[in-house]
């Protein structure tokens, strides 16, 4: 056996109701030895999707057949890492990561899993019900596997719980809102930390001393002002569903609007509740959630698609204005996820008409695609505009080695 001094190895885990994210890290330079997906747990046909040395893409396998639960399913994934000489059991592996939702006020960092820490998640899920049960699941059934092994939970709240309390509060009976957990807390956190970083680094600064506007947009799109390093404030509040305009979500909207339909349309807060999550934002002004088939039907002259468009814009210069409003200064505007890396359309539009906030882009720039972190605004702009590629599972892995005792000088 290799000592504990040789593990530079971190398995990701991502675990959903009925699905199964995984990635293994090697944290001497941050490349990935495998990636994998294993969908429709407990359904009849399930799916795992394999592909070792995940930077080259080759080798990918791929099986289908009932995979009856969590256990199974990870069972399952250490088989795949197994046949590739990577398995569970490998001294090299120094611990597993585990993305947890949401860690309300108590759990502003990374912790090491303990049955407290489990407790406290459970006692979180009223606030959190479609994520925190099924990150309990992956959590119990990784430590039922390699009970010898660190475990860490990375929360997607943690980067938030720096908002001041003016930031955090909404404006209702504090009693009510303190005996229900009723707050801000902000997702997408661990993406805004790393994004916010980076972002930092290439303008060649250290992160205290940059205040930089994260645009986290993808199917879930979120925004955060953060302020040396330290996020102030967020668009996403007690759930994912407040703020911008997203694939399936509604973003922000009237309170009352809830109890109008409730009245007037006779629909159960389960109704309400799907159709805000599920069939509102893009989806629910056009039919499509997918900005590249959006894009295609405005340059076919679809009206609604336009609309759509139109609107998701509208609220994010919105949210722009406001962050730079709660920052004072602004030394970049980043843009991240799906739709921020690829939609040159998106951040050409977000900043048309915020010149007085030293925005621009510059067209040649902004129209090129890259996996690279880089600038898109002109030379000479008092404002950086910049892509930056977001990696959670690298986040989530560096915070996981750090923690885990490694003294050992980590990648950023």
């Amino acid at each position: 056996m290799r000592s504990r001094e040789a593990a530079t190895r971190v398995l990701v885990l991502n675990s959903g109701s009925s699905s199964l994210k995984y990635q293994l890290l090697d944290m001497r330079d941050g490349s990935r030895l495998a990636v994998g997906l294993v969908e429709r747990i407990g359904e009849r046909t399930s799916a795992l999707v394999h592909t070792p040395r995940a930077s080259d893409g080759d080798g990918k396998r791929e099986r289908t057949g009932r995979i009856a639960d969590h256990t199974a399913a990870l069972e399952a994934v250490a088989a795949e890492l197994a046949h590739d000489g990577l398995g569970l059991d490998s001294p090299e592996l120094a611990a597993i990561g585990h993305r947890v939702v949401h860690g309300g006020l108590r759990f502003s960092a990374p912790v090491l899993i303990d049955d407290d820490v489990l407790a406290e998640i459970e006692r979180l899920v009223p606030v959190a019900p479609l994520h925190n049960p099924a990150n309990l699941m992956g959590i119990r059934t990784a430590r039922a596997l390699r009970p010898d092994l660190p475990q860490v939970a990375v929360f997607d709240t943690a980067f938030h719980t720096t908002m001041p309390e003016y930031a955090a509060r909404y404006a209702i009976d504090t009693a009510t809102a303190d005996a229900h957990r009723i707050r801000r807390y902000g997702f997408h956190g661990t993406s805004h930390a790393y994004v916010s970083r980076r972002t930092a680094e290439l303008l060649g600064r250290d992160p205290s001393e940059v205040n930089v506007i994260v645009l986290h947009l993808g199917n879930g799109a979120s925004a955060s002002a953060v302020e040396g390093g330290r996020c102030v404030d967020t668009s996403m509040g007690l759930t994912p569903l407040e703020g911008l305009v997203m694939g399936t979500r509604s973003g922000d909207i009237d309170p009352a609007v809830t109890f109008h339909l409730k009245r007037v349309a006779g629909m159960s807060v389960d109704e309400i509740d799907e159709l805000l999550n599920k069939k509102s934002g893009l989806a629910g002004l056009c039919g499509d959630n997918d900005m590249r088939e959006i894009q295609r039907r405005i340059d076919e002259g679809d009206e609604r698609a336009r609309l759509a468009f139109d609107i998701y814009i509208h609220r994010l210069k919105k949210y722009i204005g406001a962050y730079c409003a709660v920052l004072g200064r602004v030394d970049a505007v980043v843009f991240t996820a799906g739709v921020g890396e690829n939609a040159a359309a998106v951040r050409e539009a977000a900043v048309a008409g915020l010149e007085t906030f030293g925005l621009a882009v510059d067209a040649g720039r902004n129209a090129v695609r890259s996996d690279e972190p880089r600038l898109i605004s002109p030379d000479g702009a008092r404002t950086a505009v910049a892509v930056v590629p977001t990696d959670e599972e690298l986040e989530i892995a560096r915070q996981t080695f750090a923690l885990a005792g490694e003294d050992r000088t980590l990648i950023s």
